[in-house]
């Protein structure tokens, strides 16, 4: 059964092609947002334009969680952070490794603030890019 794609919505991802389409859509739905001014003001929430990769944290369940509900974190958090290190492969062109995993998701995250940074990125290429990863993701052979 496809991901539903709602800013407000519960249900939660937990594989990485569907966290990195899940991003896909809630950037194309609340937009990008590049510049000074990302974390001025009240706070941010799940409905707010999002860096690329907040749109990946909102993916996997942040702000989205529902009280009354039990969520395998721990399996969350891991296909988040294969989402991450695909998406850093589609945007490098080749794998982003590190032989201390703590060290790997900082380089993974890094990859994507500085693609992120570079000015003129709309909502479409963040779109684009997570598609890009989640396709590359379903093709391998593993």
């Amino acid at each position: 059964m496809p991901t539903r794609h709602t800013p407000e919505s519960i249900v939660i991802a937990d594989a990485p092609t569907a966290i990195l389409e899940w991003a896909a859509r809630h950037i194309e739905h609340v937009g990008i947002h590049q510049g000074p001014r990302l974390f001025d003001g009240p706070g941010r929430t799940a409905t707010l334009p999002c860096w690329p990769r907040g749109a990946l944290q909102v993916a996997a369940g942040h702000g989205r969680g529902a009280a009354g509900r039990t969520y395998d974190w721990d399996r969350i958090d891991r296909a988040r952070d294969e989402a991450f290190a695909l998406l850093a492969e589609a945007l490098t062109g080749h794998p982003v490794d590190a032989d201390d995993p703590a060290a790997a998701k900082v380089l993974h995250r890094r990859v994507l603030d500085r693609w992120s940074a570079e000015p003129g990125h709309t909502a479409a290429d963040a779109a684009r890019a997570f598609r890009t990863a989640a396709t590359r993701a379903e093709r391998a052979p593993f």
